[in-house]
C-alpha cells in the first residue's frame, strides 16, 4: 500500500478557477493543512511551496480531474519531479451521507489514494494529447452529420408530393448532393420555400461535417502512424479505434498490467453465477469509449476474419451462446492489444 512508502499525500480538488489542497499524513490519515490556490502558473507555484512547507519528506499528489481541470497542475508538478497520481471522484452515496465541499473532496482524494492498492498515473504525452483533441473534434463532426441526416429525412416526409417522390428513392450520397442544389422559386408557396431552404441547409451541413471529419481523420492517422504503427496492422483496427486505444493506454506504466487494461476497457470477467448456473459477465464500468473501440474491432472480425468466425463456431458447438463467445473475444482482444501497445512504449510521446 502507498501508506507504507510515503509520509504525506497532498489531495487536490480541482476546479476551473481554483484548486483546493489538503495535506494528509501517512499512515494516520490526519489532515495537516489545507489551502486554496488559483488555477494558474502562479497558483501552481504556491501549491508547490505549500507542500514544501507542510509535507516535508516522501510525498505524492492525488489530483482529481488530472485530465481536465487539473491537467495544468499535473504537468507543472511532473515537470518539477513531483509524483502525481490520478484520484477518482468519491462515490455519490458517500458524498450524500458525509457532505460535500472542496476541502472535504481534497481530503477524500488524499485518503482514498493513501489506502488504495491500485495507483493510476495521469495520462501524459504531448502527441497523445493532440490525438485526444483531434478525436474529440471528429466525434463532434460525426454527431453533427448524423443529426443533420436524421433531420433531413424527417423534413422529406413532409415535403410536397413531387419533391418527396423524387428524393425518397435516392441513396444517401445522391440525396445529400441533390438537396444541396435545391433552389428557391417564387412560384412556390411559403411552406414549400421553407422546406426547400431547410433541405438545402441541412444537406450542406452534412457535406461540411463530412469534410471536417475526413480532414480530422487524416490528421489522426498521421499521429497514430508516428505513435503506434503496429496497431494499424491488426484486423479491424483503423485510425479512430487505434487513437482511442492510445488515449486510454497513454504511456508505459500508467496501466500496470493487461488485467488492469481489460478492467479499464470494461472487458474484465465478473462472476455472475446463481444456483446451478455458472457463468461470468463483463464489467460494465471503465472507459466506455475504449469498450466501444474493442466492440468495433470484434464486429469487423466477426464478418471478415476467418479465425474469429471459427472461434465463435467452436464455442457455440461447446454450448456457449454467441454473446458469451463475443465476451471471451473481448477479453482476449484487450490482452493482445495491451501487449502491442506495451511493445511500442519507447515511441509513445
Amino acid at each position: 500500500m502507498l501508506a507504507d512508502v510515503v509520509d504525506y499525500v497532498v489531495g487536490v480538488d480541482t476546479h476551473r478557477d481554483q484548486h483546493v489542497l489538503a495535506v494528509v499524513a501517512s499512515p494516520t490519515g490526519a489532515v495537516v493543512a489545507q489551502r486554496a490556490v488559483v488555477a494558474s502558473g502562479r497558483g501552481y507555484a504556491q501549491a508547490l511551496r505549500f507542500a514544501n512547507q507542510y509535507a516535508v519528506g516522501a510525498r505524492v499528489w492525488a489530483v482529481e480531474g488530472a485530465g481536465h481541470y487539473g491537467a495544468g497542475l499535473a504537468r507543472y508538478l511532473s515537470g518539477r519531479g513531483e509524483t502525481v497520481l490520478e484520484a477518482g471522484r468519491a462515490p455519490r452515496s458517500e458524498r450524500r451521507l458525509r457532505g460535500k465541499d472542496d476541502g472535504l473532496d481534497a481530503t477524500r482524494a488524499a485518503r482514498a489514494t493513501l489506502a488504495s492498492g491500485e495507483l493510476a498515473l495521469p495520462r501524459a504525452g504531448q502527441r497523445r494529447e493532440a490525438v485526444r483533441l483531434l478525436l474529440l473534434a471528429r466525434r463532434s463532426a460525426v454527431d453533427v452529420r448524423r443529426h443533420a441526416l436524421v433531420q433531413l429525412r424527417s423534413v422529406i416526409v413532409t415535403a410536397p408530393d413531387q419533391l418527396r417522390r423524387e428524393l425518397r428513392g435516392l441513396p444517401q450520397q445522391r440525396l445529400v448532393e441533390r438537396c444541396s442544389r435545391l433552389r428557391r422559386s417564387n412560384s412556390r408557396t411559403p411552406d414549400e420555400l421553407a422546406i426547400t431552404l431547410v433541405l438545402r441547409t441541412l444537406a450542406r451541413r452534412v457535406q461540411t461535417a463530412t469534410a471536417e471529419a475526413a480532414d480530422l481523420e487524416t490528421e489522426i492517422l498521421g499521429h497514430v502512424r508516428a505513435l503506434a504503427p503496429r496497431l494499424l496492422d491488426e484486423p479491424g483496427v483503423g485510425p479512430i479505434v487505434a487513437a482511442q486505444l492510445i488515449i486510454a493506454w497513454s504511456h508505459h506504466g500508467r496501466v500496470r498490467s493487461e488485467a488492469a487494461f481489460a478492467r479499464l476497457a470494461g472487458a474484465a470477467p465478473i462472476p455472475a453465477s446463481s444456483g446451478q448456473t455458472t457463468r461470468h459477465r463483463l464489467s460494465r464500468g471503465g472507459d466506455r469509449q475504449l469498450n466501444r473501440a474493442l466492440h468495433t474491432v470484434i464486429l469487423h472480425r466477426r464478418l471478415h476474419d476467418p479465425a474469429t468466425k471459427d472461434y465463435i463456431a467452436r464455442r457455440v458447438s461447446e454450448g456457449k451462446t454467441t454473446r458469451d463467445a463475443v465476451r471471451l473475444l473481448k477479453r482476449y482482444l484487450a490482452r493482445h492489444l495491451y501487449r502491442v501497445l506495451n511493445n511500442q512504449a519507447p515511441q509513445m510521446t
